[in-house]
C-alpha cells in the first residue's frame, strides 16, 4: 500500500522541474512513495520530463489557472494517506518527510506539519537575497502553512480541499482546518529550497500585487467565520501604504517648490529609520545584517505595490469580474 502521495504542481518549470522530482526520489526513509506531477497548461517539456522520471502526470486546462485547482486535482487523485504537497520550483529536503510524519502518527489532532523553506539561489539578485528572510517564521503551533507541507488525506476531504484563489489558498483552506480543532505545526527543520527566479523590479512589484490581492480577497472570504484572517493586516497595509505615498508625494513636491533637497531628503531618512527599525526587529531571522537592511527596504516599501494588489481586487469585485492569474515568472 503507497504510504506518502507527493504531489507536485507546475507551469512551465523546466529543469527546475527535474530536480524537484529527483529531491523526491532522493529523501531518506523506506516507504512506498507515488509522485503525481499537475501541470497548468505548460508550452514547455514539463510533462515530458515528469514522465521520463516515472512521475504520474495530470493536465489542467483551467479558464481561470490556479495553483488551487492543481492541488485539489493532485490530492484527489491520489492513494495515500499522506499528501505532500510541493510546488514545481522546489528542492525537498532528505530528512523532512520522515520528521514530519512522525509527528503526523504520534499526534492524531496534528493535520499538517511543514518546515523551513529557504531561498536556493539568494545570492542571484538583490531580490532574491532579500525575500529569502519572508520565508522564515517561528516554529510552533501556527495559524497557516504555506504552498509546500505534509497534510492528511482524510482531513483535505473533511473541508473540501482548496478554494479556487488565484493566492492565499494554502492561508484560506487552514482556517478551515482549524475549525475543526485540528492543528498546524510549523517545525524548526528545512523542508525545501526555492527558486524563486526574480532578477527584475517587474517581477517584485507583481509578486508584491499578487500578495495584496491574497491579503483582500481571503480577509473578505474569512472576515465572519470562526477563524477570521488578515482583518488587522489587510487594514494596516492600506494605512502604511497611504502614508507612504503622503511622504513620499509631499517631501518631493516641497522640494521641487522650495527649490531645495532638504524635504526629499529628510522624507528619505523617516523612510529609512522605519526600514532600520524593521531590520532590528527582525534581526532573528539572519545574522547578516546588510540584508537585515535590505529586508527592511523590503518590509516598508512592499506596502505600498500590496495595497494596489489590494485595491485591484475590489475594483474587479466592483465591475463583477474575478481577476487572472498574477504570475511574476
Amino acid at each position: 500500500m503507497t504510504h506518502l502521495s507527493v504531489v507536485i504542481i507546475g507551469r512551465n518549470e523546466g529543469e527546475r522541474l527535474t530536480h524537484c522530482i529527483r529531491s523526491v526520489q532522493a529523501m531518506h526513509g523506506a516507504m512506498p512513495v507515488e509522485i503525481i506531477y499537475v501541470d497548468s497548461d505548460s508550452t514547455d517539456d514539463s510533462v515530458a520530463r515528469a514522465q521520463s522520471l516515472g512521475a504520474n502526470t495530470l493536465i489542467v486546462h483551467p479558464k481561470r489557472p490556479a495553483a488551487a485547482i492543481g492541488r485539489n486535482a493532485g490530492w484527489q487523485a491520489a492513494t495515500a494517506p499522506y499528501i505532500l504537497f510541493l510546488d514545481g520550483d522546489t528542492l525537498l529536503h532528505p530528512d523532512f518527510v520522515s520528521t514530519a510524519m512522525k509527528i503526523l502518527e504520534d499526534n492524531p489532532q496534528v493535520a499538517i506539519v511543514w518546515g523551513h523553506r529557504r531561498e536556493r539561489f539568494p545570492e542571484k539578485s538583490w531580490y532574491q537575497r532579500t525575500l529569502d528572510l519572508d520565508w522564515i517564521y517561528p516554529p510552533g503551533i501556527s495559524d497557516f502553512c504555506g504552498g509546500d507541507a505534509l497534510m492528511r488525506r482524510e482531513v483535505l476531504q473533511q473541508v473540501g480541499g482548496y478554494a479556487n484563489l488565484i493566492a492565499g489558498e494554502e492561508p484560506e483552506m487552514c482556517q478551515r482546518v482549524r475549525a475543526r480543532n485540528y492543528q498546524i505545526w510549523h517545525v524548526d527543520a528545512p523542508m525545501t529550497l526555492h527558486d524563486l527566479a526574480i532578477t527584475r523590479w517587474s517581477q517584485y512589484w507583481r509578486r508584491a500585487v499578487r500578495a495584496g490581492h491574497a491579503y483582500a480577497e481571503v480577509s473578505q472570504l474569512l472576515k465572519n467565520s470562526a477563524f477570521p484572517l488578515w482583518q488587522r493586516e489587510a487594514r494596516k497595509n492600506l494605512i502604511h501604504a497611504a502614508i507612504l505615498l503622503i511622504l513620499f508625494l509631499l517631501s518631493s513636491g516641497l522640494a521641487i517648490y522650495l527649490q531645495s533637497w532638504l524635504p526629499f531628503l529628510t522624507g528619505l531618512g523617516v523612510f529609512l529609520l522605519l526600514s532600520g527599525r524593521t531590520a532590528w526587529k527582525v534581526r532573528w531571522k539572519s545574522k547578516d545584517w546588510f540584508t537585515l537592511f535590505l529586508y527592511g527596504l523590503h518590509s516598508q516599501f512592499q506596502h505600498i505595490p500590496i495595497a494596489f494588489g489590494q485595491l485591484g481586487y475590489f475594483y474587479h469585485r466592483w465591475l463583477g469580474k474575478r481577476r487572472g492569474l498574477i504570475e511574476y515568472k
